[in-house]
Formats: structure tokens, sequence, C-alpha cells
């Protein structure tokens, strides 16, 4: 969920007619990217909650699908601040979840924080404040113990509004106008109901003229990735043939670890598979599916995320029709890597494939990429030294 409702004032007449998070930044919206990157995460249900020209996200947003994500807006009927906004959210809330501001980007793993504690929340960290503008917190023994206003110097690390939450916290928000960052946060605190998580990755607070301008200067290239090009049966799971059910997976030692290494770098994470099994009649798509969605539940348990799965459900000497043809995304053609070229965003001069098959190293050299022959053994030291 993002808190999208603020109204923006010191961005002046740049948000009198627009929302701050659809101010546009290097040619997009800004919550376009946060949306992204909330989709590549795994988040498939992300709502955007407004309030100040809220007709306008609802216009734009509500119903929109992307990266296999449903993006859905409420907005609330008059302000409330940030407590009062959740608590007004609550009917659509699951028992825990991701909540974040709607005019910051924070480039960290989304999966990699922690579950908060029973009633209480946990805070992603920035180690040190980009700037005096920010408030502080005070840490020990991996808790936030107390909030410092702006102007403390840039030592100490800094609240950077990401957020996992419990419903039941929000369940307590008396009714009214309500402040998350100074009514709740500071009593959960001196409870020692806040965990913090601290990170160092790239952070941009775009409510500012002067951060906005950086967020001009800085958005499009810190959202185009290198990427790792995985095949799937023999080097994410024993490839024990026409896998296509949970209780027939295996990981290969390492695979969790590796996935889980690459978001933590901020590498994308791709997975390319020919699915033969299919054409063959021994499963369908929707089994290719569900099982990707339950490799993906396996993988949040980790801290780690896939961006992407595709898979070619083709073969020339199928059994069934309607998937007996050769087909360009069918390995060794590049297809699969083509098409996740064209809808993501790619420093391919970084980019890999890790294959166990000539097959797979053929259809990476032949989208331009390096590719690396994977023969066995600890999959993370295969990925270690190559994301540089």
């Amino acid at each position: 969920m993002f808190l999208v409702g603020g109204l923006g004032t010191r961005l002046k007449e740049l948000t009198r007619l627009t929302p701050k998070p659809l101010v546009q930044v290097a040619g997009r919206p800004f919550i376009d990217y946060l949306i992204d990157e909330a989709a590549r995460h795994g988040f498939s249900d992300i709502v955007l909650l407004a309030g100040y020209l809220g007709a306008q996200f609802e216009a734009r947003y509500d119903g929109l699908h992307r990266h296999g994500a449903r993006v859905r807006v409420l907005t609330e009927p008059e302000p409330l601040g940030t407590g009062g906004a959740l608590r007004f959210a609550l009917p659509q809330l699951e028992d825990c979840f991701l909540l974040a501001n709607g005019d910051s980007f924070f480039d960290i793993n989304l999966r990699a924080l922690r579950a908060p504690p029973v009633g209480g929340a946990t805070v992603a960290l920035r180690a040190t404040a980009p700037g005096e503008r920010f408030g502080t917190v005070s840490l020990a023994d991996g808790r936030v113990r107390s909030f410092q206003s702006a102007g403390g110097g840039h030592a100490a690390p800094i609240n950077a509004g990401v957020y996992v939450l419990e419903r039941g916290i929000v369940a307590a928000v008396p009714p009214g106008k309500v402040s998350l960052e100074q009514d709740l946060f500071p009593r959960l605190a001196a409870a020692g109901l806040i965990l913090g998580d601290m990170f160092d990755g790239f952070f941009i607070d775009m409510g500012v003229p002067d951060d906005l301008a950086l967020a001009q200067r800085e958005m499009a290239g810190r959202t185009t990735r290198p990427a790792v090009f995985f095949d799937r049966d023999g080097v994410l799971n024993v490839d024990g043939g026409y896998v296509h059910r949970p209780e027939q997976w295996r990981w290969m030692p390492g695979a969790r670890e590796a996935i889980r290494l690459c978001n933590d770098r901020g590498w994308l994470v791709f997975v390319i598979t020919n699915q033969a099994g299919v054409a063959h009649g021994y499963y369908d798509e929707a089994a290719v599916v569900a099982l990707h969605d339950w490799v993906a539940s396996e993988l949040a348990v980790a801290g780690a995320h896939v961006d992407a799965f595709e898979y070619c459900p083709h073969h020339p000497g199928g059994r069934i029709d309607a998937y007996r043809r050769s087909c360009r995304r069918r390995k060794p053609d590049p297809g699969m890597i083509e098409d996740l070229l064209a809808h993501w965003r790619v420093d391919t001069s970084r980019s890999w494939l890790l294959g166990d098959k000539e097959s797979d190293l053929e259809a990476g050299r032949a989208a331009g990429l390096e590719a690396v022959h994977y023969g066995g053994g600890s999959v993370v030291q295969a990925v270690r030294g190559r994301l540089r």
C-alpha cells in the first residue's frame, strides 16, 4: 500500500493541480516507479491510499495491471492523517502488509524486511541521512527506541518511509485525524515494538524542489538494472523430468540464496524455461503457472523474489495440436529473453545468463548476453563473483 494523499505544498505551483506522486519525473509519474518496484518484488495487490485530488489516481490507476499485480485506489473522504487514512482502509488490509510513502523511493530488497513483532511494526532505515531535513531514529538491539526531529546531522539512521505493519495496530487507531509518525510510532517505539532493518540503498524524497531535481536526473538510471537470466530445471531445481508439481520440486544447493543475493544487490532476476510437457500433454499451462506461484511463495519466505517467470509451452513434435509448432521463444531461440528486454529496463552490458544445457547458452548468446555454464554445485557460488 502507498500513501499518496498529501498536499505537496513544498512543491508549490507544481502540485496546485497535480498530486505530488503524479508529478512527472524523467518522463513518468513518480508513483509509476514505486508501483513497478512493488510489482517486481511479487506484491500482487497494490493499493494507492489517496486523498488530495484523489480522482486523478482513480482515473489513471484503479484497475490497472502491472507486471502481474493489480492496482486499486481508495480515496479517504476527508483529510485524516496517515494513521486515520489507514483506519479508513482497514477493511482492505491483510493481517500483515507493506506500507510505503508515495513520494519517496528507497532502493532495497523489499522482501528482506523482517516480520514485525506481535502488535508492532518493522521500519526500513537508511543508515545515514541524505540531508539535514530528515528526522533520525535511535536504535538498540535491532529495535527503534525513539524518533528525533530533523536537524540533528547525518550520523544517525533515518526512517525511510517503508514499513511492515500488523493489521491489529491499525484497528487500534482512534477515529479522527491521526499521524502514524507523530502519534502511533513513538508509542510503539517506547514499548519496544518497532524493529529497525538497516539498509544503505539509494534514497530520494522528491517532496522539495532540490530533491525533485535530483530525482529528475537519477531515477531513470537507478531503475535500469542488470539482470541474471536463470534457466529453471537443472539450475534452480533438480531436473527430474517434466517437473510440474510442488512435491516434485527439489531446490539445487544455494539456489534460493543466489536469488536472494541478486535481490539484495539490486539485480533483476528472470527465469526462462522450456516447458515442452505442455505440448506433449503431460500437464497444462495452468500447472506451470501454479508451480511458479508456489516457487515465488517459497522464495518470499527466504526474503527473495523472481521478477518474472517466462516459459515456452511449444514443441514441434508435441502431441497437442495447439502447441505443436516451432516457436521463437523456445530455447535455443532467444524469444523469451527478447520479450523480457522489451518490457523491462535492463542494463544488457552487465547482464548474463546461467544455464546447464547448450540450448540455454545459445539462447543467451543469440540475445547478446554473456552465457555462463552451470555444471553443478552451489548456485550462489556460481553467481556471487559475477554481480559486478
